[in-house]
């Protein structure tokens, strides 16, 4: 259970984060919002004394920036920590949305008042009983007129602040179904749309096919060019998949390397066209480095396994049928496609 106190720091730490961090224009993802509700919270003294390091020295908060203190402080302790933000963040809703609700059981409170008045009306008081009835009416009047104008004068500003706290947390949540390197979505993304799929062909049988796509040799490519570069082949290759595949489908990275492409009502012989034409995209074109020295970086191929999803299947089995199909593309030679 979350405290007065507890609900109270986080909204001064929420109001003091979102202004900052858009003063220094810095995106609002749930590892930057993490940065800074901890620099704000001052939980974490070695995070506040570099980033107060880094504002006094002028030093702007680049993506590459705002990476390093994520590694270096906060990567250890992810994903709780978005997690507990995001959790907070909807606690402090909660607690807005609660005290303008408290409007409306001041008017029933009054209502219900009114109504006990009536009935000791019906019994024919005396003027002393009559007398304090008219003053019990007049003292709940006041007191509900005092009510509605306090809460009057602060529901605008509620109602504005809770409208930005749900903008905020309807990004963060985006944010967090993203990978940012390659603007594709992310494992987590692709696990709850492949169970929607699963249960979608439990219940009306409508089929749905899988591709798990490894880039050959990549890491032996990053030792020799290194790991900017690297991040470059996994961003043209994340947008060669997506150009090739429609709106219905599912493009994201799984982790390093590794793609999957989630197609639904796809069968078995749709589902191995798309994965050549992927091949085939992402191996066509030769890649260079550098404007005016460029340095070819040769062709740059994927292997594909392909799997449908058959009866009795959930989301481990048929990533471990596409995953089989992989290794047996790796060991066909590469740069192919293989399904089962």
């Amino acid at each position: 259970m979350h405290n007065t106190q507890n609900l109270e720091q986080t909204a001064h730490i929420l109001n003091l984060a979102l202004p900052k961090m858009a003063s220094l224009a810095i995106p609002v993802t749930p590892e930057n919002y993490a940065i800074w509700f901890e620099y704000f919270a001052e939980t974490n003294l070695n995070l506040k004394r570099s980033i107060d390091g880094l504002i006094a020295n002028g030093v702007k908060f680049t993506p590459e920036v705002n990476l390093g203190l994520y590694n270096r402080f906060i990567e250890e302790r992810s994903p709780e920590i978005i997690e507990n933000v995001q959790i907070e963040t909807h606690i402090l809703i909660n607690s807005l949305l609660s005290k303008i609700e408290q409007l409306n059981e001041g008017t029933e409170k009054f209502s219900s008042n009114l109504n006990q008045y009536g009935e000791k009306l019906q019994t024919n008081p005396n003027v002393d009983d009559l007398n304090l009835i008219v003053m019990s009416i007049a003292a709940e009047v006041e007191q509900v007129i005092a009510k509605n104008r306090q809460m009057s004068s602060s529901l605008e500003t509620l109602s504005t602040e809770i409208l930005h706290l749900k903008d905020e947390m309807d990004n963060l949540s985006k944010v967090a179904m993203m990978d940012e390197l390659t603007s594709l979505k992310n494992r987590r993304s692709y696990e709850l749309f492949a169970a929607e799929q699963v249960t979608k062909f439990v219940d009306t049988q409508t089929v749905c096919s899988l591709l798990m796509i490894d880039i050959d040799d990549f890491k032996q490519f990053n030792d020799t060019f290194g790991h900017l570069i690297g991040d470059k082949v996994l961003a043209y290759v994340a947008l060669a998949m997506k150009n090739t595949v429609k709106g219905d489908d599912l493009v994201a990275r799984y982790g390093g390397e590794e793609f999957v492409v989630m197609l639904p009502n796809a069968k078995l012989n749709d589902a191995v066209k798309v994965a050549e034409k992927i091949r085939e995209r992402i191996s066509l074109k030769q890649l260079s480095i550098g404007k005016e020295k460029k340095q070819n970086l040769g062709h740059i191929t994927v292997s594909i396994g392909v799997a449908t999803i058959n009866t009795g299947d959930d989301v481990d089995t048929l990533l471990s049928r596409a995953d089989e199909q992989l290794y047996k593309a790796k060991a066909a030679g590469k740069n192919c496609v293989k399904f089962g």
